[in-house]
């Protein structure tokens, strides 16, 4: 514990006190610019966070450390090293890109729509901070309760039913998760506290590390974990939730679902899972490979026969999310360091991909290929920059997505030439439907509904260039992020040795 002020505290509490504000809002115009504004500021608290890296020099920027249930064992513990850095910084660019997009929309009682989506914020970014168990759970169900909020709330005709199944999968997840938390905890030893309070088991990170758990132990808690991370990645047959949520939520809820949210699976993964289970991980890693290998193909042949664009992006993000959760566990430095990364172009190029879906639906109230055409006429600003978003999406060289992709596939061919070989035809599929998508919509028959499609406002148009940019600096020079995230490479791979 220090007097300073730390990095990870103002990420979190920022969002959770300018939610508070936009709740006690009466105006839509407040809550706007106050979310905007709070967003901005966090952006700007995240971007400065990447100049103390150093934990040496800087430790007490970058943790905090606080008594929460003493006699349990439980702190309000929270820091940022390689791999939340990077998913907090995703997160604080993601929030004022997804809130600009959504001033367009008018919502009924729309500051309590941005107050949840700040408090969902909040709620992503303790996540991506914790460093006990507790708190880490308490920031699981902190991010997800709003979105289910969101999406009943101001959803489409089906949002009962979407979010419902939403409801019950994620419920599910966490419950059993909740219990892996509880088994490892009582496995834990003692701790004693400076006033010398003996407490018999401890919530730490560094605790759970080194539970005294057999190998059998391991091999069930992992299962366990690994269902409630599976259910928010998706992963395959976890995913079924996810292409009705997608669709029934507004947009701006999809944004931070497919943009952010999901990646809170693959982090409680990166961070938890394979650190506290390494047996039960070298001995089941194969498995979950085989089941991102199914989903990546089954998603892929389900995104080519939507007509439904929201259900093709949604599936499309299952194929994607897919690959980095193989990548992952194939357990060498190459593909683990490819989804690190990852991890943040897949956020930006889904969200650039929502935004312009957004102003399509927006605009035309139709979300079916089938009844859309020619848009490229009368917005060509809006093509353009969509045409590269989608591109960056398929991982084109020279974009983003290309560096994690290859190396990814990298790791994928040193574990196995098959299932990279799988894989591939994932990526192949995918070049196919997004390609097919841009002909129809934008360069296909020329429908009436185009008749009086806006080209890009300045708000939109500042929000797509800003998302091209990343794509393009980082498709460029991609070193800044493998650099972030190298030191949270290795120290997994230790852990498995």
């Amino acid at each position: 514990m220090g007097n300073y002020f730390s990095f990870p505290d103002l990420l979190i509490w920022l969002p959770l006190v300018a939610g508070i504000i936009c709740f006690l809002c009466r105006k839509e115009q407040s809550a706007k610019t106050i979310s905007i504004l709070a967003s901005l500021l966090v952006l700007g608290v995240s971007i400065a966070s990447l100049f103390y890296t150093n934990d040496k020099k800087y430790l007490h920027f970058n943790n905090v450390n606080y008594i929460w249930l003493k006699y349990i064992g439980a702190n309000y513990f929270i820091g940022i090293d390689g791999t939340g850095r990077l998913l907090t910084l995703l997160t604080a660019i993601g929030f004022p890109l997804v809130l600009m997009s959504a001033s367009r929309t008018k919502y009924v009682s729309a500051p309590s729509f941005y107050g949840l989506l700040l408090l969902t914020q909040a709620g992503l970014m303790g996540v991506f901070c914790s460093l006990d168990a507790l708190s880490f759970y308490f920031f699981w169900e902190l991010a997800l309760i709003p979105v289910y909020f969101l999406a009943s709330r101001w959803g489409g005709e089906k949002r009962i039913q979407a979010t419902f199944k939403f409801f019950v999968y994620t419920f599910t997840g966490s419950l059993l998760m909740l219990i892996g938390i509880i088994y490892v905890y009582l496995q834990t030893g003692s701790r004693t506290f400076e006033d010398g309070t003996v407490v018999a088991h401890s919530f730490s990170l560094s605790s759970f590390y080194n539970a005294a758990l057999s190998s059998k132990e391991q091999f069930g808690l992992f299962w366990l974990f690994f269902i409630a991370f599976a259910v928010k990645m998706p992963v395959f047959p976890f995913h079924t939730w996810q292409p009705d949520a997608y669709d029934q939520s507004p947009t701006p809820v999809t944004m931070v679902l497919s943009g952010i949210m999901v990646k809170m699976g693959l982090f409680g993964a990166i961070r938890w899972l394979i650190p506290m289970f390494p047996a039960a991980t070298l001995r089941f890693n194969e498995v979950v490979i085989i089941l991102c290998m199914i989903g990546i193909v089954y998603a892929s042949c389900l995104a080519m026969v939507q007509d439904n664009l929201k259900k093709l992006v949604a599936y499309s993000s299952i194929a994607h999310i897919g690959l980095m959760c193989a990548a992952l566990f194939t357990l060498n430095p190459v593909g683990i360091q490819g989804t690190m990364i990852q991890l943040f172009h897949h956020g930006i190029n889904i969200i650039g991909m929502w935004v312009v879906l957004n102003m399509i639906e927006r605009q035309t109230g139709i979300k079916q290929i089938s009844q859309l055409g020619g848009l490229a006429q009368k917005a060509p600003k809006l093509t353009i920059l969509f045409v590269i978003v989608a591109l960056a999406n398929i991982a084109l060289p020279l974009t983003n997505a290309f560096t994690g992709e290859l190396l990814m596939f990298t790791g994928l061919f040193q574990y196995n030439h098959w299932y990279a070989a799988i894989a591939g035809i994932g990526i192949i599929l995918s070049a196919v439907y997004t390609l097919n998508m841009i002909q129809k919509v934008f360069y296909g028959e020329w429908k009436p509904v185009s008749n009086f499609f806006p080209d890009l406002s300045i708000t939109e148009k500042l929000v797509l260039v800003i998302i091209v940019a990343l794509v393009f600096v980082f498709g460029v020079y991609p070193q800044p992020l493998i650099d972030l995230t190298k030191e949270s490479v290795n120290q997994l791979l230790m852990r498995l040795k």
